[in-house]
């Protein structure tokens, strides 16, 4: 009888394991047959008609919207999206659209905001602010951003005719005959050699298929012209394909070394990716710039060099995508980018900041806090973390933008005053030698309207709410109305006075814009190096991968460095400022590790004499140097 029971045990458990295992097919097929009837419900009993791809394509997005926000659908119209995003190409006139909201709400018209340097709308002289008045034959004034843009695209060599309004000029309404091209996006838009020094700088704007190509090519041409030190720009790239990263990662890592591993639901979706190319170099000292849009194949990049010591990061933290997706076809040429998996760098940490799969209560999510992320360690035995980005191994404080420089970037008067300039100006000075001047900074001023700034004034708001709360609450004595009168004079909203205050600020902005019109993408880089003659990046951490020295060797000691550069690290910490990221200061620490006496710092702060010291002993003895430098500092000569 056991054994009968037994038997029936078994079976009750093999049939609730295969019950178990159908469920989620039939889950789907159950939901999937509810759908269907549900929609053939609506498109035979609803009152009005019923646009069958709006509505689907409506379920799709929202479903997809509750997964992650890169798993996305590209249906047939939006295929030339997903192209241009992995390929860097694209048919059309070369240029950036907008359309900006009012401070009601409502939409300005559609205007250019930046054609692209050689491009055929550079080419044929559109200009950042002209208005899309019409387009071919049609009327194109009240048309969204989105069915313009789709309409300037087309087969290279097609003939568009584009007719513009261009603001401050009298004869305003100009037309334009562009051949459309194959648009190349360069994902390195600038490199250069920092003037007056030996460092190379390279913008890295995203990862394509062109991206390594193009990091290539900028190396060689620096280290052609001298450079021997570089830095790596990768503030506001977004990411882009996997590939491009690795291949970037062994230009500065030895063949064979693992930049990142991937691991999703199926063994297929695991992988290794390891460098596969002979190296540019692997000694030359490398800065990472990053910012919180370094994101993605950026993070992975910068990630791997960090995780094995070769590099040194500087900037804010990045942004936190430690996901990979992967494209699939579907039925009528549709196309789904699916998150397929996550990536670990070399250490073993993913930095993936948000985990969309535990979504609080109401549907949002929520990043991971700093307390619960895990630690990890460098090949040279730094602490790393993960989740929630990448920590820079310097990170720059961004200053707080005050409401007053936010009111002018989001309602455009930065960006409607270069335009102005522009027309007023067809030349200007070299982006290395122009400067906003007191001059110009005025007509500036003179420029915004106040009767249309929009300027939240939330200080004499906050006095009128605190002087009815005072007379409601039965305080609204003279004395208690003499103070408040007194805060009203003092706090009392200026224009005029609040744009010299912020002027610094604002004047970064400016000459972005201003720049971007005359020399592109390559102007607006130039003019944030030209205040800085000298940047001489540290070398990274210690070399992991180069053999041990068996015998003394005080040339090429990394605590001996330390010697060359005291006086170059007095100076930085007078007055520590980072040359590329213009912003007002760098709180600059330094920490210096070996094996044999640790830690460096005494307080908090260097203590230089003591430093000396100390290297100083240590290199009589020295064979494999664990000196490193996990903080760098910059030189103001």
């Amino acid at each position: 009888m056991r054994k009968v029971y037994s038997l029936i045990a078994a079976v009750i458990v093999a049939l609730s394991a295969s019950a178990a295992t159908r469920s989620p097919k039939n889950e789907v097929a159950r939901n999937l047959d509810i759908f269907n009837a549900l929609y053939k419900a609506l498109q035979t009993a609803y009152v009005d008609s019923i646009d069958a791809t709006k509505s689907i394509n409506t379920a799709i997005y929202a479903m997809l919207g509750d997964i992650d926000p890169y798993t996305e659908y590209y249906p047939e119209d939006d295929q030339d999206d997903f192209t241009t995003i992995s390929t860097g190409e694209y048919g059309g006139i070369g240029s950036y659209i907008q359309q900006r909201k009012k401070a009601d709400g409502t939409l300005y018209p559609t205007m250019i905001s930046q054609p692209r340097k050689n491009s055929p709308a550079a080419r044929a002289g559109l200009l950042p602010g002209d208005i899309f008045i019409a387009i071919d034959n049609d009327t194109v004034s009240s048309w969204a951003s989105e069915k313009i843009s789709n309409r300037l695209k087309g087969q290279p060599g097609t003939p568009v005719r584009v007719t513009v309004k261009r603001p401050y000029v009298s004869d305003s309404i100009l037309s334009f005959d562009i051949i459309r091209e194959k648009i190349d996006i360069n994902p390195v838009p600038f490199f250069d050699m920092l003037p007056g020094s030996n460092t190379g700088y390279i913008n890295l704007e995203t990862f394509n298929e062109k991206s390594a190509d193009g990091v290539r090519d900028a190396i060689n041409d620096l280290k052609k012209q001298g450079a021997t030190s570089l830095i790596l720009d990768l503030r506001g790239n977004g990411g882009g394909i996997l590939e491009g990263a690795v291949e970037i990662a062994g230009f500065f890592l030895p063949k064979g070394t693992e930049v990142v591993r991937t691991r999703g639901r199926g063994l297929v979706n695991e992988r290794t990716y390891k460098t596969t190319g002979r190296p540019i170099d692997t000694e030359i000292p490398l800065v990472l710039l990053t910012d919180g849009a370094t994101a993605s194949s950026s993070e992975i990049l910068t990630g791997a060099l960090q995780d094995l010591d070769r590099a040194v990061v500087i900037g804010d933290r990045s942004f936190g995508k430690g996901l990979v997706q992967s494209s699939r076809p579907l039925p009528y040429n549709g196309l789904l980018k699916v998150t397929i998996a996550r990536y670990y760098t070399p250490s073993g940490r993913c930095v993936q900041a948000v985990d969309y799969s535990h979504r609080n209560p109401d549907g949002t999510v929520s990043r991971t806090p700093d307390s619960l992320t895990n630690v990890f360690h460098t090949a040279a035995g730094r602490e790393v973390r993960d989740g929630g980005g990448i920590t820079p191994d310097i990170t720059i404080e961004q200053p707080k933008l005050s409401r007053l420089v936010y009111n002018v970037v989001t309602d455009g008067w930065d960006f409607n005053f270069a335009t102005s300039y522009r027309a007023k100006n067809p030349t200007t000075l070299p982006a290395s030698e122009w400067t906003v001047t007191d001059s110009i900074y005025e007509d500036f001023k003179s420029f915004i309207d106040p009767d249309k700034f929009h300027y939240d004034r939330v200080c004499e708001m906050i006095i009128d709410e605190l002087e009815k709360a005072a007379e409601t609450e039965g305080y609204n004595t003279d004395e208690v109305k003499e103070t408040i009168a007194t805060l009203r004079s003092q706090l009392k909203h200026n224009l005029n006075h609040d744009l010299d205050i912020h002027r610094e600020e604002i004047s970064r902005y400016i000459a972005n814009e201003i720049m971007q019109r005359y020399y592109f993408d390559e102007g607006v880089i130039q003019q944030s190096l030209r205040k800085h003659s000298k940047f001489s990046p540290i070398r990274p951490p210690i070399e992991p991968y180069s053999p041990p020295r068996t015998k003394t060797d005080t040339s090429q000691c990394a605590p001996c460095r330390i010697l060359n550069i005291c006086q170059f690290f007095t100076r930085a910490l007078k007055r520590a400022s980072y040359p590329v990221v213009t912003l007002p200061s760098l709180a600059t620490h330094f920490r210096f590790y070996n094996h044999s006496f640790g830690n460096l710092r005494q307080g908090g702060q260097l203590d230089l004499s003591s430093a000396v010291r100390r290297c100083r002993q240590y290199c009589r003895n020295c064979r494999t140097c664990l000196f490193f430098i996990s903080r760098s500092a910059v030189c103001l000569r």
